[in-house]
Order: C-alpha cells, then sequence, then structure tokens
C-alpha cells in the first residue's frame, strides 16, 4: 500500500531535504547505539531495529518517488 501511494506523489525538493536530514539523524542515532549497554538501556535492540526499519522506509521514499519538476518557462 505504501508503494501504491509513493508512486502517485512527487516529492519536492524541500521534502527530500527533509527526508535526507532525517536518514542522516537517524544514521547517527544507530551509530551512537552500537556500544550501548544493554542493561542500562533496556530493549536497545528492538530500537535498533525500529531506526532500521525507518530508515529502510524513508531511502525507499526517496527512492520511488519521482522529485517534483519546476514548471518550464
Amino acid at each position: 500500500m505504501l508503494t501504491a501511494v509513493l508512486n502517485t506523489m512527487d516529492l519536492t525538493k524541500t521534502d527530500r531535504a527533509k527526508i535526507t536530514d532525517t536518514v542522516h539523524s537517524i544514521q547517527l542515532a544507530q551509530a551512537s547505539l552500537v556500544d550501548i549497554d544493554e542493561t542500562k538501556v533496556p530493549e536497545v535492540d528492538e530500537i535498533q531495529e525500529c531506526l532500521e526499519g525507518a530508515d529502510k522506509n524513508l531511502r525507499r521514499a526517496l527512492r520511488q518517488a519521482p522529485a517534483k519538476k519546476k514548471p518550464q518557462c
């Protein structure tokens, strides 16, 4: 269903920038959690899985949704 919706939506340059910034933030969060002691942060693996899923979905959105083109004058 998500794929079907993405195929009909164009992403503006601003949308792409926001999504790209979010992907970078997720990557930073993932890197920060690599060496976290699970006894200190319960369910850290679930947090990492969630971040991984978010990263994949956002990257898919960037790949599948065409960039919104400015009208030619």
